[in-house]
């Protein structure tokens, strides 16, 4: 097993322990209303059999009036505070995983979700990687904890919305009506001796950094009558077939990569993984990365009754994974997802009591 280093010295097993950072509680809120592949088809043309076959959608959580994303981090939060049994004045630092698209623009989330949750003692901070914000979250928390002795409980949470942002009326966003909605937390706590988060694999490629955007409501292109009356600001892909070239070229070679190394690095074998938990995509990708992988449907969950809740799919995994008894105490699990820009990433997991 891979050991931890500080100052080109290998740890002792004491000290070991006492660094590594497990996941102490998880949680998930998903609001109550929903639309069916159905009325996604009829709001986009798509035929039915198309949109749940093909792009994995039976159903997914749309937002009622007060689901906002920080609120709905706020619910998620507060369950996992409750789930762990801790006071939330011993959370030592919150990070705010939901998206930019929230109440307000130029907000910082993380300080309104400190203030909701009662953790007074807490410092805050927003941080955003798109759809791998909780991979790259979970690798930034784990360092941060282990750099700081003073920090020993840390909070992920925050909420998603995006798919307010989808026009189903064009075609070229058609890969994201699979956006839904919720929230999701983690608690993790240093020395916890329980579900120790091991190794995290990140890869970016900035050739596609403007190849999915919302093209209004920046400074480039600021918000116009003609843009609200036509019910933007939505996302757009101004170059559709490039970046299909192009990130079939890489994409799925990407998604393979992280997951290796981050299992290699954790100090197993791609042989040695129990359970993947995989962000929503269309379902011919999502059987892609399992066959490369020699894995199976038995060792997954697909997320075809969520959709894609951006982030937040890998805590949605977890749970589901556990809720089917496909995780278990001494399970390997790893956590991939992928975010527009690009990003890939993924973190394995060793779940129980034990590293």
């Amino acid at each position: 097993m891979k050991r931890y280093w500080r100052g080109g010295s290998r740890l002792t097993e004491q000290e070991d322990k006492h660094l590594a950072v497990g996941i102490r509680s998880t949680a998930m809120y998903l609001p109550e209303q929903r639309i069916t592949s159905a009325e996604i088809s009829a709001l986009s043309g798509v035929p039915q059999s198309v949109v749940e076959t093909k792009l994995g959608i039976m159903q997914k959580p749309i937002p009622g009036l007060e689901d906002h994303p920080c609120e709905m981090g706020i619910r998620a939060a507060k369950l996992a505070i409750e789930r762990a049994g801790i006071d939330p004045m011993d959370i030592d630092v919150v990070i705010y995983i939901g998206e930019e698209y929230k109440e307000y623009p130029v907000w910082t989330a993380a300080l309104k979700l400190q203030e909701e949750i009662g953790a007074r003692n807490a410092w805050g901070f927003d941080a955003a990687l798109r759809c791998g914000t909780t991979i790259m979250a979970l690798k930034l928390a784990k360092h941060l904890m282990q750099g700081d002795d003073r920090i020993r409980h840390v909070l992920l949470a925050g909420g998603y919305r995006n798919g307010d942002l989808i026009d189903y009326r064009n075609p070229r966003t058609r890969f994201m009506f699979n956006l839904g909605a919720g929230g999701g937390a983690i608690l993790l706590q240093k020395g916890a001796g329980m579900n120790v988060v091991l190794e995290t694999s990140l890869k970016t490629d900035g050739a596609f950094s403007e190849d999915v955007i919302v093209s209004a409501g920046g400074t480039k292109q600021p918000v116009t009558m003609e843009i609200l009356a036509a019910g933007g600001p939505y996302f757009d892909v101004p170059d559709p077939e490039g970046m299909k070239r192009r990130l079939e070229e890489k994409s799925m070679a990407n998604f393979l990569e992280v997951v290796r190394t981050s299992v290699r690095d954790s100090g197993y074998r791609v042989e040695d993984i129990d359970f993947i938990g995989i962000l929503h995509m269309k379902k011919s990708a999502h059987d892609y990365v399992l066959e490369q992988l020699g894995l199976t449907s038995e060792q997954t969950v697909y997320l075809d009754h969520y959709g894609h809740i951006g982030q937040f799919d890998p805590i949605l995994c977890l749970e589901l994974g556990i809720a089917e008894g496909k995780i278990r105490p001494g399970s390997v699990v790893v956590l991939v997802s992928a975010g527009i820009g690009y990003a890939w990433g993924a973190v394995t997991i060793k779940w129980g009591d034990k590293a």
